[in-house]
């Protein structure tokens, strides 16, 4: 009797254990051979159930629940748990973070994150356009550059009427200024687009070249020292979800998200890209560094992009876009020991 009684008991525990687990869901929209899942979601996953002993898990689920530009709203709304995603993918709602996409952001992905959570931190934590989600992180991915199939781009001329994939609004307006045709498509369409002529080259993070199996039609790369465009990224949670968490749980959690989470992010761009720019060199890809003609013009657009911004940022309830801007400027510049 006492010893069923104590198998009773356990069987108790246990099941009481599991009935209180939370059990979250994640949205992801890269297959599980990339870099973002394998070395960035699934150890965040396990950090989650190590540092809660396992009372909060988190399921990476087998396909997306819908198309990247839909995965802020995916955990908003509470279709999913916990995703991951690009902020201009919705641009008029993310106008704050438009800054962290301009030329030249930076060029080393884990200072750029952690300046980047340190700025939404400080300036944009309590903005309505970031309601209903309990922010996880935020990322940049160390400066995309410009890739093309056929010649190095090295003078403002060599720009003119080129088509060039890209994802966003920046680099929508930055290859307009510039005289190029800009070719609205999601990085991964990048391969079908220039095996069929559609366009001459492409935007990305050096990264990119090699993991969406661009490097045998992307051979020329211009770089440019501080980047010549970037994109955002959140991972982020259903607020309903995080607050419905135990206060031991969310203590446990806190610990390893914020500056600490996009740290990460940031630090597995900068393993990748170099080893990128390796393999290519070791291909025979042309590298050449943007020319001061190059460069001028894009700081010249940056000028006018900065300005624009200024004003949609205070419309869109950033009292001090300048002093935000400033302070991500000096928070990089400090991190990455420039």
């Amino acid at each position: 009797m006492l010893k069923g009684a104590v198998a009773a008991s356990a069987f108790f525990a246990a099941t009481t254990q599991i009935a209180s687990a939370e059990m979250l869901t994640m949205s992801s929209w890269v297959p599980p051979t990339h870099f973002v899942h394998t070395d960035f979601l699934v150890p965040f996953t396990e950090k989650v159930a190590e540092v809660t002993e396992g009372r909060v898990t988190i399921t990476i689920l087998p396909a997306p629940l819908a198309s990247p530009p839909q995965h802020w709203e995916l955990a908003r709304t509470g279709v999913a748990d916990i995703t991951w995603g690009n902020f201009t993918y919705e641009p008029d709602r993310f106008v704050s973070m438009w800054f962290s996409e301009f030329p030249n952001a930076g060029t080393k992905a884990e200072a750029q994150s952690r300046a980047l959570w340190q700025t939404y931190d400080k300036y944009l934590a309590d903005n309505a356009a970031f309601d209903g989600v309990k922010m996880l992180a935020v990322g940049l991915f160390g400066g995309g550059q410009l890739h093309h199939g056929s010649k190095t781009i090295t003078t403002p001329d060599d720009m003119k009427n080129q088509k060039f994939r890209m994802g966003g609004p920046i680099q929508e307006q930055l290859l307009t200024a510039m005289g190029a045709i800009p070719v609205a498509a999601p990085g991964p369409k990048a391969y079908e687009m220039l095996e069929s002529g559609v366009v001459d080259g492409s935007l990305h993070p050096m990264e990119s070249v090699v993991n969406f199996r661009l490097d045998e039609s992307l051979t020329h790369h211009t770089v440019f020292p501080n980047g010549f465009y970037d994109a955002s990224f959140f991972v982020i949670m259903n607020e309903g979800r995080w607050n419905g968490l135990s206060d031991a749980d969310k203590a446990a959690i806190d610990g390893i998200i914020g500056e600490t989470l996009s740290a990460a992010w940031g630090a597995n761009f900068d393993i990748q890209s170099p080893a990128a720019v390796e393999k290519m060199t070791a291909e025979g890809h042309d590298f050449a560094e943007a020319s001061p003609e190059l460069v001028a013009v894009v700081d010249g657009i940056y000028d006018t992009m900065v300005a624009e911004w200024t004003e949609a940022a205070k419309a869109a309830g950033v009292e001090d876009p300048a002093a935000m801007l400033a302070f991500y400027n000096e928070t990089y510049k400090s991190l990455a020991g420039e």
